[in-house]
């Protein structure tokens, strides 16, 4: 078993310090690029459901109401659902953004992504400070785990308070049950969580609930960024 010398371990320790200026670096282009953007909101879901799928023609129909309520709609800038959500965006006539990553599969850019909104970063941590930072609520369709850190990220700010509360909503009863299931009766049953927690988010079937639910919510709230 090989081990690393003083000197390996000094030039680690330079390389991580360079990284910095690059991690400066995506944050300083993610807030200047999203401060021209106005209100918008997240949606989150799978890079691999198809164009068949009934979820991708949700995520469209959803995208395209809250482009036509004046949101603008961010997605991770992929295909499947954030394709959708892009689609759906211009198709309402609103501000369509996508937040690329660079992956070793899956992700490129989808073709219905604004040419002045697309972004594209190393650092999955970076892109979702972003995410987070703009967005005025957070719908959710079927996906990953991917869709799944992004979602509980937003959850956990809003649950310890250091993002005040938005609508977090998942739409398909089918698809999420099993997980609320088990939140309700592993997590909370445990104690792991208060019974308060659930809700921080609301689990619809349709495009039309969720809209609602986010339409409500902001009757008697603000849009503002979220720190």
């Amino acid at each position: 078993m090989s081990h690393k010398t003083g000197k390996d371990w000094n030039e680690i320790k330079s390389n991580d310090s360079w990284a910095i200026f690059k991690i400066m670096s995506e944050f300083v282009q993610g807030y200047e690029s999203m401060a021209k953007i106005g209100p918008s909101i997240s949606v989150f879901g799978s890079a691999r459901t198809q164009a068949h799928n009934k979820y991708y023609q949700k995520a469209v129909n959803v995208s395209r109401m809250l482009a036509e309520r004046g949101y603008g709609v961010i997605t991770g800038g992929g295909p499947g659902i954030m394709e959708a959500g892009n689609k759906g965006a211009q198709e309402g006539g609103g501000q369509s953004i996508g937040l690329n990553i660079e992956l070793p599969f899956e992700q490129t850019g989808n073709k219905h992504i604004d040419v002045d909104c697309n972004l594209k970063f190393d650092y999955f941590f970076v892109r979702k400070v972003v995410f987070v930072k703009y967005s005025q609520a957070f719908v959710v369709l079927p996906g990953g785990f991917g869709t799944l850190d992004e979602m509980f990220e937003a959850l956990t700010l809003i649950q310890t308070k250091k993002i005040a509360k938005k609508p977090v909503v998942l739409i398909g009863k089918d698809y999420w049950s099993g997980l609320i299931d088990w939140i309700k009766n592993t997590m909370l049953a445990e104690g792991n969580i208060s019974a308060d927690d659930l809700n921080l988010f609301k689990v619809v079937e349709d495009e039309e609930e969720a809209i609602e639910y986010i339409d409500d919510f902001f009757k008697t709230h603000s849009l503002t960024p979220n720190f």
